[in-house]
């Protein structure tokens, strides 16, 4: 993989996709290695979740909230929340949740309040009461159910987040085949690469105060001795299915050439993949998304997924991906006219590489990063939220010294 090959996502700190709004850091399962605290007293009142609100708008300009947490469908107030998102503000609300306390009751009146989208978070890693651990293949059954939930309601995107380990990367390539399956009521799948604290590296200082390795909530290096990177990923993925391609990346803020969100559009239906669409696609969606209406686009609406052959009709002339598959779905029409009833359907695929650090101990955050949240009036980074709620600023790296007996270099 080389940026090069890629579209560069425009996304920036105020003109973004997206938010993250977190009313509670209460959660109702424990998943190993979670870089959040789960806080018991720690719901917001409605009060402060829309101060949260309005600071992001006076800030940021985006199409959707996320939701999340903690668990956001505990919060005594989702309802309302859902419903100042949407109404206060105009923007599209996706809850982003475990699922554990989500029923058909709950989704249809998170829905009448202007719910755009559910975004599930399954995964090995989770500790679920009253259920035993399972693998990320065998909880494909609980992500179908929570896919036909929604699918049963009507007019919402379906999401599915997943955290990869080293030693569940090899999963990863029967999850997307699932996914494609299930393509017409799965519309995005979203691996989230394990982040891993490197105390093997670096020391870790807040403000001037050393801080111990075992006071952060996510695992340190000694059970993630070596943190994926997408292109890993990527390779495991193309060894199954040659033809997969991403379309768009986010670099870093220390390393541009760094793939720290990376998507991956395709089009077909759950027998075959006629297109992995190309940056020129993905540069012209966001691009005049955003001439028209104002903003990049986040979440399509369902209904707009399912017409995947005006898609391929309409954006063959500006893009190679996109050609190529209109051919091979001329081609399967061809050889068999039948073809031509089964309906094509869009998905994205998106792969996020967490926060990682240069030899001087310098962050390298995702540059442009659609999940900033508001904290004390500002805007942060999502995935350091603990550090400073529990520190009172961003930890700081700084390379360890080799020990006295290594031999200079030089």
């Amino acid at each position: 993989m080389h940026p090069s090959a890629y579209y560069r996502l425009p996304w920036t700190l105020n003109d973004n996709v997206l938010s993250w709004l977190e009313p509670t850091k209460k959660c109702n399962i424990y998943c190993d290695g979670c870089y959040s605290t789960n806080e018991s007293n720690s719901h917001k009142s409605l009060a402060e979740v829309r101060a949260d609100l309005d600071i992001m708008v006076a800030q940021r300009r985006m199409d959707s909230v996320s939701i999340a947490g903690g668990e956001p469908l505990i919060h005594p107030q989702i309802v309302e929340i859902v419903r100042t998102v949407r109404e206060r503000h105009g923007l599209k609300p996706v809850v982003n949740t475990n699922g554990h306390a989500m029923t058909p009751s709950l989704l249809r009146q998170l829905k009448n309040a202007g719910l755009h989208g559910v975004t599930f978070h399954v995964d090995s890693s989770q500790h679920r009461p009253g259920l035993p651990r399972q693998g990320n293949l065998e909880l494909n059954a609980t992500r179908l159910r929570f896919a036909e939930m929604v699918a049963a309601e009507g007019g919402l995107s379906v999401a599915f987040n997943s955290t990869v380990f080293r030693d569940t990367v090899h999963e990863v390539p029967d999850m997307i085949a699932w996914a494609q399956e299930h393509i017409d009521i799965v519309h995005s799948m979203v691996f989230i690469l394990f982040r891993t604290a490197r105390s093997g590296e670096f020391d870790y200082y807040a403000g001037e105060r050393p801080v111990d390795v075992g006071e952060l909530a996510y695992w340190d290096q000694q059970e993630n001795p070596r943190p994926l990177t997408t292109p890993e990923v990527f390779d495991v993925i193309q060894a199954r299915f040659p033809d997969f391609e991403a379309s768009a990346y986010l670099g870093g803020t220390r390393d541009p050439a760094s793939f720290k969100w990376t998507l991956v559009t395709r089009i077909g239906d759950a027998g075959r993949v006629n297109a992995y669409v190309g940056p020129r696609f993905m540069e012209l969606v966001q691009t005049g998304h955003h001439a028209l209406a104002g903003r990049y686009l986040a979440y399509s609406d369902p209904q707009l997924l399912r017409h995947g052959r005006a898609t391929l009709a309409a954006f063959a002339p500006f893009d190679a991906g996109v050609r190529r598959g209109l051919g091979r779905w001329a081609k399967a029409v061809a050889a068999s006219p039948r073809a031509a009833l089964r309906r094509q359907h869009i998905q994205s695929i998106a792969f996020i590489q967490p926060i990682d650090h240069g030899a001087d101990g310098e962050a390298n955050m995702c540059d442009g990063c659609p999940d900033m949240t508001v904290h004390d009036g500002k805007l942060v980074w999502s995935c350091r939220l603990d550090e400073l709620k529990r520190h009172g600023g961003l930890l700081r790296c700084v390379p360890r010294a080799p020990p006295a007996d290594t031999p200079a270099v030089g």
